[in-house]
């Protein structure tokens, strides 16, 4: 076995990151030569693969054994770490949610803490032929591992206990309390896992948490327009979370006697208004203030675009990644409706799903809902898990500035970008955000991508991650806990 050192000599590099106020700060950042196991630790992530810790939509289809089989092996695979660490297992009504306790030496420090989630979304039928490895083989090929959990997100969780093993093996006793939360259904909007945990946390008395790290977006090229650069995106906040359920009821029967609006029918003239009518774009605080930071990599005109918010929208609607940032969504995801060609159905559903830009809320967007669908044959039903937008953290304070650092140390290389960002999908961390115990939560996946492309992966086929990569995942986590020193 080989152990990979990643960065080839202590060099100072110039950061390069434009605050929101537009100063460069004047610190310079030192990579750091972190000494990982890659193949070590590739077999073991490639042995967590295999436990099919799946969330399914249907929520009675749920594999415990799965769960309990994966614990069992974190245990066995991590033996220090479950050694020193006080874990708990968390969660209602299913109970796998894991929190383990780091205790820190100063109690009068506030707790930090790390996130990843447990569970992977299932493969789709009908694509198994086009993985070019099983999706669960955890496969070691071609200078990756494969399949399901390699990006989203058993890649986090590993990372950190690798770099928890790490420490613990030279014998750290962290100054501060650290908090491990890895949720059992962060795919399914995490009402069971992560949510449990929050409120278990507040009602210890917990009252403040001094920040919070969990997956996000990871570090890529291209992955705005007019910026090839390698950007590493911090989210500040994320969008809102809403399911609603669009259902009509009455009469069926044979085809052959059909009324003048079928349930099927006035279902699709509801969605149809829905989509016809979307939520207007908007500049938000979060936004401006990620362009504002990229607008120095910017091209002279794209700057000029980004001036005004007429212009910026514009600029904005170019690509759906950014359009999705400027305003509430609507997508209508599943339609139910209808057993037989020949039949018309007694019922008619829809399920729509909006992620809620900052400024408007759930209750929002029902009232709009209604008010555009204007058909009381249509019902609409709110479905469990809802969430209004997150608040937003600061992309100034010590905080972001610490995982500015480790990525930089990390990853660092003269073109590097670090930029807030909005998160339009959403995380376990959401839970966090809505909790006064904590004003700093931010997302991040601690991992370099080869192309923009790649985010395709996720939930996707071929999901897949770099051996050397990973390597550099535990790195940064063992870089990020060793400068929890410098948070005050």
């Amino acid at each position: 076995m080989k152990t990979l050192i990643y960065s080839l000599s202590l060099i100072f590099l110039p950061t390069f990151l434009v605050n929101a106020q537009g100063t460069k700060p004047p610190t310079k950042v030192e990579l750091v030569n972190v000494q990982v196991d890659a193949d070590a630790a590739a077999k073991r992530l490639s042995e967590g693969i295999k436990f099919k810790t799946i969330s399914n939509q249907d929520r009675t289809d749920f594999d415990e054994n799965a769960f309990k089989e994966w614990h069992a092996f974190l245990e066995k695979t991590y033996p220090l770490t479950h050694q020193t660490l006080k874990k708990e297992i968390l969660g209602d009504p299913r109970k796998f949610s894991l929190l383990y306790t780091w205790e820190g030496a100063n109690k009068a420090l506030a707790p930090v803490v790390l996130m990843g989630h447990q569970d992977v979304v299932p493969v789709v039928p009908g694509t198994e032929s086009q993985w070019e490895h099983d999706a669960y083989s955890g496969d070691i090929a071609d200078g990756y591992i494969w399949g399901r959990g390699s990006l989203d997100d058993k890649v986090m969780i590993m990372a950190i206990l690798e770099s928890i093993e790490m420490h613990l093996k030279k014998g750290l006793k962290p100054e501060r309390t650290i908090y491990l939360v890895f949720g059992q259904d962060e795919e399914v909007m995490g009402p069971e896992g992560v949510s449990q945990v929050v409120k278990e946390l507040e009602s210890r008395g917990i009252k403040e948490i001094a920040m919070v790290l969990d997956e996000g977006l990871p570090l890529a090229p291209g992955q705005f327009p007019g910026i090839k650069a390698p950007t590493a995106l911090i989210g500040t906040a994320e969008k809102g979370y809403l399911t609603l359920e669009l259902k009509v009821s009455g009469p069926g029967g044979h085809s052959g006697m059909p009324p003048k609006n079928s349930n099927i029918g006035i279902l699709a003239l509801a969605i149809t208004k829905l989509e016809a009518n979307p939520f207007p774009n908007r500049i938000t605080d979060v936004v401006r203030d990620q362009y504002k930071t990229m607008g120095p990599f910017l091209s002279e005109e794209q700057q000029k675009l980004i001036a005004k918010d007429d212009t910026f929208i514009e600029f904005m609607l170019t690509q759906p990644m950014t359009t999705a940032m400027i305003h509430t969504t609507t997508a209508v995801t599943m339609v139910n409706g209808g057993i037989k060609e020949n039949v018309l159905p007694p019922f008619a559903s829809a399920l729509v799903n909006f992620r809620i830009l900052q400024g408007e809320t759930v209750a929002s967007v029902v009232e709009h809902v209604n008010k555009v669908i204007d058909d009381k044959r249509v019902t609409v039903t709110e479905l469990p898990a809802s969430i209004d937008p997150s608040p937003i953290s600061s992309s100034t304070g010590p905080e972001f500035q610490l995982i500015e650092k480790t990525i930089r140390q990390t990853w660092g290389t003269p073109d590097l970008i670090v930029v807030p960002y909005l998160v339009i999908g959403g995380a376990d961390a959401k839970y966090f955000a809505a909790s006064p115990m904590t004003k700093n939560v931010y997302r991040f996946t601690a991992l370099r991508v080869e192309s923009a492309a790649d985010t395709q992966r996720w939930h996707g086929v071929n999901e897949r991650v770099l051996i050397t990569e990973y390597a550099k995942s535990i790195g940064f986590f063992y870089q990020f806990i060793g400068n929890l020193k410098e948070l005050k």
